[in-house]
C-alpha cells in the first residue's frame, strides 16, 4: 500500500500557509494603538494601557452573518461578507459604550480556495478598519467532508473596552428622545427569509435588482451592514449618549426594549425613509408590514436616546460624522418591562 499524505486525505497544509501570508499585510493595515506582535503567535497580546484605558472594563461579541453567506457563496461575491462578520460583533461592543480593540475570525471549509479566502479577510480587515479595532488573528479550519464543494463558514470574536463609569446604558428617562441612524439594507439578519423571497419572485442573483436596476440582486443584497462605531463613540465621548440599541433580528420591536430601563415605553410617531429593498420584499414575498418590523431593520440599523436638550446638537454631531438621522419618537412612562408602541402606521408601511 502506499503511504497516504494529509494532501490525500483533502488538506491542503501549503494552501493555509500561502493565505497565512497573503492576509499578513491585510492583518498590518488595522493595527492600532495597544497592538502588540503579529498573526503567528498562539495567542494575540494587546495593551490597555497603551490603547489609553485607565479603568476599564472588557466587553466582548461573537457572532456571524446568518444564511447571508449562502448568498454570498451562491453569488460568488465575497469581499463583503467579511465587512458584515465585524459589523455584526462591533455594533453590538459600542451599543454597550465599548471602543473595540480587535478581532478574530474563523474560517472553515472543506476544500481551501485561496483566493476566496484572501478575499473574505479583506472584507474583514476592512471591516476592522471601519471600526478603529485591529484584526490580531483567527482560525482557518479545512475540513473535508464537513462541507459541499465551494462552501465555508465564517465566525467572528470581538473584544472591547470602556472606561468603568462610562458603560452605557445611563440614565434613560420619560421625555428622552429617539433618534434612528439609517441603514446601509438589509444588513445581516432574516436573510433566511430574504431566500425564500428570492425563490418565489424567480429573480436571478445576476438579474438586475428589482429595487436596484444598477446592481444586480445578489449585489445589491450583499451590501455591506453599516458599522457605526466611530459616530456613536463621538456621540458618546461629547457625553451626549444615553443609550443605543442595534437593530438585528427582531428589528426595532425586539431590540430597542433591551437597552430601556423597567417602566418605560418607546413611543415612535414619526415617519423615516424605508429603502426600496424592503418594499420589495414585502411585495414580492406577500410579508406583512408588521413581520417586516419584526425581521427586517426597515432602514434604522441603529436607535439612540438622547436627552430632549441634547437631541438637536446630537443630530448635528451624527450628520456630521455621516449618519443619516430620522428622530423616531420619544420615551414614555409605562408600566412593567420596557416596551416599543408605533403610533404612526406611516412610519412603517411598506
Amino acid at each position: 500500500m502506499n503511504s497516504l499524505t494529509y494532501r490525500d486525505a483533502g488538506v491542503d497544509i501549503e494552501a493555509g500557509d500561502a493565505l497565512v501570508e497573503k492576509i499578513k499585510p491585510l492583518a498590518k493595515s488595522t493595527n492600532r494603538p495597544g497592538t502588540m506582535g503579529g498573526l503567528g503567535g498562539f495567542g494575540a497580546l494587546f495593551d490597555l494601557k497603551a490603547a489609553g484605558f485607565t479603568d476599564p472594563v472588557l466587553v466582548s461579541s461573537t457572532d456571524g452573518v446568518g444564511t447571508k453567506l449562502r448568498l454570498a457563496i451562491e453569488a460568488g461575491i465575497h469581499d463583503t461578507v467579511g465587512i458584515d462578520l465585524v459589523a455584526m460583533c462591533v455594533n453590538d461592543l459600542v451599543v454597550q459604550g465599548a471602543e473595540p480593540l480587535f478581532f478574530l475570525d474563523y474560517f472553515a471549509t472543506g476544500a481551501l480556495d485561496v483566493a476566496a479566502a484572501a478575499q473574505v479577510v479583506s472584507g474583514i480587515a476592512e471591516g476592522c478598519r471601519q471600526a478603529g479595532c485591529a484584526l490580531v488573528g483567527g482560525e482557518t479550519a479545512e475540513m473535508p467532508g464537513m462541507y459541499q464543494a465551494g462552501d465555508y463558514d465564517l465566525a467572528g470574536f470581538s473584544v472591547g473596552a470602556a472606561e468603568r463609569n462610562a458603560l452605557l446604558p445611563l440614565d434613560v428617562g420619560a421625555g428622552d428622545v429617539v433618534l434612528g441612524l439609517a441603514s446601509s439594507g438589509v444588513h445581516s439578519n432574516g436573510f433566511s427569509l430574504v431566500r425564500r423571497v428570492i425563490a418565489a419572485s424567480g429573480v436571478a442573483l445576476t438579474a438586475p435588482a428589482p429595487f436596484a436596476p444598477d446592481a444586480t440582486l445578489g449585489a445589491a443584497l450583499l451590501t455591506p451592514t453599516r458599522i457605526y462605531v466611530r459616530s456613536l463613540l463621538a456621540l458618546h465621548r461629547a457625553g451626549l449618549l444615553k443609550a443605543a440599541a442595534h437593530i438585528t433580528g427582531g428589528g426595532l420591536p425586539g431590540n430597542l426594549p433591551r437597552v430601556l430601563p423597567e417602566g418605560t415605553l418607546a413611543v415612535l410617531d414619526a415617519a423615516w425613509p424605508i429603502p426600496p429593498v424592503f418594499a420589495w420584499l414585502s411585495q414580492a414575498g406577500g410579508v406583512a408590514g408588521e413581520e417586516m418590523l419584526r425581521v427586517f431593520n426597515c432602514g434604522i440599523g441603529m436607535a439612540v436616546v438622547v436627552a430632549e436638550a441634547d437631541a438637536a446638537a446630537a443630530t448635528t454631531l451624527l450628520t456630521e460624522a455621516g449618519e443619516s438621522v430620522h428622530r423616531l419618537g420619544r420615551i414614555e412612562a409605562g408600566s412593567g418591562e420596557a416596551a416599543v408602541r408605533f403610533d404612526s402606521p406611516a412610519g412603517f408601511a411598506i
